[in-house]
């Protein structure tokens, strides 16, 4: 059951690929870092002054002290927009306060106001998907000035756009999912609506307001001259409108109280599942840099991958000599029971089946699932075909989509055209889906990508009598691998939230750790699979 490593951290090869992997880690650190400074040192004086603290501030003296905050997307809206949006303007992630987790969401007023970009809104509402699925409280602490106005037409009227995150709250409260405001700074027009739909509000005195329509608006709309305070100051939602429920001093003061509120929430079920106490592995997680090769297109055994994230190493491998191009078996990782569904190259019709086999009895078991994304998709060409690749792979898809046990999904590698549907890809609703820095996510590689565009355009201009130049066929090959290398880049996908956030593969036990243990404190509701071609 335990897993021998191989490796050999010596060898040049693998300081080669350390060398490598440890370059792209500190890029992310790099940028990630600068990501948190939000809109700057002098903009972070500048709420000081105003008796404020900054957003990351607030989730510091919110959650409970030396607990981990799980993060999300930090890189969302980067290098997207004209202006400067670091992490999309807002703070989303997973943290304990008074031993309980909660989904926080916090603006980040030192970006734009506070203000909701497309891609803030998108944040906001994949924040609260997790927080529903998870059957997480909600904190959130406001401090926005609303929609971003110069792209209210890709803020505002859709179904997913700014209006669902008040859908949201009402459905998640009607679910008993606690909704919990705090309001710091401004909170106006459609934004009013965050602290009057939730449960319980606390607000800021002085700093913190409420209303649907500012002075300046007020006056243009009726003609009455009137301050934030006497509109929608604390005093008035507290003493008069009953908007708000309690009524702070300062920030530290509204935090403090947060914590109260939290303290008093009703004890959750717990899921059936049985933990252990967790072991660390026999070997560094350190090591993974050396055993990704730092060519993408070079093969490395995934249990080496395993071996590295999982309890004592240990790992009870299910049907390992049958479909061998997908690693299936089960573990612990931090003391929760996980079944593990790992690339080891393409998927042929036994991978597939294998697969099925595995995740149906994970449900039945009730046993979360770790996909370890590396994949070029499924095996194809006429004898594939004729032996049913595509309904086996249909099995796959049922099971993966149908599980209904959690499902985490780490992109360790590739992640391209069908092998990302059937290996639990965004499309296919995990709690979470992460990512290394080395993974590439597009419908096929980039190569294989200019080799089919160049066939179809030789194909056309063979029907007129024509055919393309050796120069035209180098400059269309290079135009699409540009394109694709720029489009598959993990910091692309990060950016527009396919994605839950890019980690550094040294952090990864801990982060699946964190992530698996938010999925815990409710009852999974039983599976039922649909029809599976036969």
């Amino acid at each position: 059951m335990i897993i021998k490593s191989n490796v050999d951290s010596t060898s040049e090869q693998f300081k080669k690929n350390h060398k490598f992997h440890a370059r792209q880690v500190n890029e992310l650190n790099e940028i990630v870092e600068k990501l948190a400074k939000g809109g700057g040192e002098k903009a972070f004086e500048k709420e000081h002054q105003k008796g404020k603290l900054t957003a990351r501030e607030r989730i510091k003296l919110l959650v409970d002290e030396d607990t981990d905050f799980l993060e999300l997307s930090s890189l969302a809206a980067y290098e997207t927009y004209k202006e400067y949006v670091p992490s999309a303007g807002i703070i989303c992630g997973v943290g304990q306060v008074e031993n309980q987790l909660c989904m926080v969401i916090a603006n980040d007023q030192t970006v734009k106001g506070g203000t909701y970009f497309p891609l803030t809104v998108k944040k906001h509402l994949r924040a609260q998907e997790i927080a529903e699925k998870n059957r997480l409280p909600c904190v959130y602490l406001v401090d926005s000035g609303g929609a971003f106005l110069p792209k209210q037409d890709e803020v505002f009227p859709d179904r997913d756009h700014f209006g669902r995150i008040f859908f949201n709250q009402a459905k998640m409260s009607s679910k008993s999912i606690p909704q919990i405001s705090s309001v710091h700074g401004l909170c106006t027009a459609g934004g009013a609506y965050i602290p009057a739909m939730s449960d319980q509000t606390v607000i800021v005195e002085k700093t913190g307001s409420i209303f649907l329509a500012g002075p300046p608006l007020v006056k243009a709309a009726t003609g009455e001259i009137i301050t934030s305070e006497e509109l929608g100051g604390a005093k008035v939602h507290t003493s008069i409108s009953g908007v708000s429920d309690h009524i702070a001093v300062n920030d530290e003061h509204a935090l403090a109280t947060l914590r109260d509120i939290i303290r008093y929430l009703g004890q959750k079920e717990k899921s059936p599942v049985k933990l252990q106490m967790p072991k660390d592995p026999l070997y560094p997680m350190d090591e993974v840099l050396g055993i990704l090769p730092e060519e993408q297109s070079k093969s490395f055994d995934v249990r080496e991958i395993i071996a590295r994230l999982c309890d004592g190493s240990e790992f009870l491998e299910f049907k390992k000599n049958y479909g061998s191009t997908l690693v299936t078996g089960y573990a612990h990782i931090k003391g929760i029971p996980v079944g593990i569904v790992a690339n080891n190259g393409v998927l042929f019709s036994e991978s597939a089946l294998k697969g099925t086999h595995f995740i149906t009895s994970c449900c039945q078991e009730n046993i979360p699932i770790l996909f370890l994304q590396n994949i070029t998709g499924f095996m194809v060409g006429k004898k594939y075909e004729h032996e049913g690749i595509a309904k086996h792979g249909a099995k796959l898809v049922h099971a993966v989509a149908n599980a209904n046990v959690p499902k985490v999904t780490l992109i360790i590698g590739g992640s391209f055209g069908a092998g990302n549907y059937g290996m639990c890809g965004r499309a296919f609703d995990p709690n979470y889906l992460f990512t290394w820095p080395n993974a590439r996510i597009s419908v096929m590689g980039g190569p294989q990508a200019s080799q089919v565009l160049v066939t179809v355009k030789k194909d056309q201009l063979a029907r007129k009598g024509e055919k393309l130049t050796n120069e035209e066929i180098k400059k269309i090959e290079e135009s699409i691998k540009r394109k694709y290398e720029k489009e598959g880049h993990a910091y692309y996908a990060s950016a527009r939230l396919w994605d839950d956030g890019i980690i550094d593969p040294r952090q990864t036990r801990k982060i699946l750790g964190q992530a698996f243990a938010s999925t815990l404190h409710y009852p999974w509701s039983k599976t039922h699979f649909g029809v599976l071609r036969m």
